[in-house]
């Protein structure tokens, strides 16, 4: 049993792609898996270290600006499709799966036209260019918000899975996370952040929100400022509160490695919008308030965030419109209202997908 799985550019395309290598391993014990990226990408050092065979092929996009670049796409598009095709042949593939990015376009296409059954997962609410146009060729559509399930209308009917998120998300005890973060009895933990390499707005929010942030009652906030830009934060609560140390019931980090933990012992996300981030707090059931990033490509942060707020399990804050201020009087809100925490959880943890490895898995089942 040997199987194809291609994605490629950013984390939220590779993970997912071996978070459903892994899924496959599990299902198939004996089974063989050959990744297919670029050599520029992220997937060439992440997907060798995790202990799969690699190989790259050339893909490159259509800029959006008019640029001589374009002319060349043609030209590496045609390559990329005949390195796949020979990489394809050769290892004779149950199925090839694709997980987004322009690497799924040679490698999907070329899978389509040798006739092996193939399957692609679109993580956010507004597909990227790549997938849609393969859903007129592939046989299967795996999507992770229901709002995508539109923009799929080729022969391949899309079905609802959800993005597969680490069982260490699902397994964490919530007491005994609350204990070792030490969150009170009544107490509501406040779970911030911006991603690995941290959001200058969000941390600049939380600096000149700290003041009135340590006034509000029962509040018990973990603000993670991402390892690049932790002195940077600190000089700015240096300059707006004219302190470097945040009051006692304010915890500031720079790096989260116990994310599974903090995340069972949260109240309340104030995040980016990315897919994957999105997975995690909907598996847990926790409601949000999300600052999608506004330079994602084609907004599709602002999608995914307007996904949840749609059914009323976040609210969101446009990237712009941040400030302490606003930071401030939308904790003070959502504080305030216990039982609106609590719809927000309940509609949460509705949209959650923990299944979703599972269902993607029974999806490349039935094409075997």
């Amino acid at each position: 049993m040997r199987f194809v799985v291609a994605g490629g550019g950013t984390g939220g395309h590779i993970y997912p792609a071996l978070a459903i290598a892994r899924g496959l391993k599990q299902r198939y014990p004996n089974c063989k898996i050959m990744y297919i990226g670029t050599g520029r990408g992220l997937e060439a050092d992440i997907v060798p270290k995790a202990g799969y065979e690699f190989h790259a092929v050339r893909a490159v996009g259509i800029k959006r600006s008019l640029t001589l670049q374009n002319l060349k796409v043609p030209l590496e598009a045609l390559a990329g499709y005949r390195e796949s095709r020979k990489l394809i042949r050769g290892f004779a593939p149950r199925v090839v799966i694709g997980t987004g990015g322009y690497v799924c376009g040679p490698v999907l296409l070329a899978a389509s036209r040798l006739k092996i059954p193939t399957l692609i997962h679109e993580q956010n609410a507004l597909p990227g260019i790549t997938n849609r146009i393969l859903s007129r060729v592939v046989d299967r559509v795996a999507v992770t918000f229901e709002d995508s399930l539109r923009y799929f209308p080729g022969r391949a009917k899309p079905y609802l899975t959800g993005l597969p998120v680490r069982p260490e998300i699902l397994s964490a005890d919530r007491e005994k996370a609350r204990a070792k973060f030490g969150v009170g009895a009544g107490e509501i933990m406040v779970l911030c952040f911006g991603g690995s390499q941290g959001a200058r707005s969000i941390n600049r929010a939380v600096a000149e929100a700290i003041g009135p942030l340590s006034d509000l009652p029962g509040l018990k906030l973990l603000h993670v400022t991402g390892s690049g830009q932790h002195r940077e934060f600190l000089q700015m609560l240096q300059s707006v509160a004219g302190q470097s140390d945040p009051p006692g019931n304010i915890n500031i980090v720079p790096y989260m490695y116990d994310m599974p933990e903090a995340l069972a012992a949260a109240d309340l996300v104030i995040s980016r919008a990315g897919a994957a981030t999105l997975a995690e707090i909907t598996a847990r059931g926790l409601p949000s308030v999300l600052v999608p990033f506004p330079y994602a490509t084609g907004n599709h942060q602002e999608y995914n965030a307007r996904a949840l707020v749609s059914r009323g399990a976040a609210e969101m804050v446009r990237d712009a419109e941040l400030n302490g201020t606003t930071l401030v009087n939308k904790l003070k809100q959502l504080l305030d209202s216990r039982q609106k925490l609590a719809k927000m959880a309940e509609a949460s943890l509705r949209l959650g997908k923990p299944g979703a490895l599972a269902d993607i898995l029974d999806g490349i089942a039935e094409l075997v």
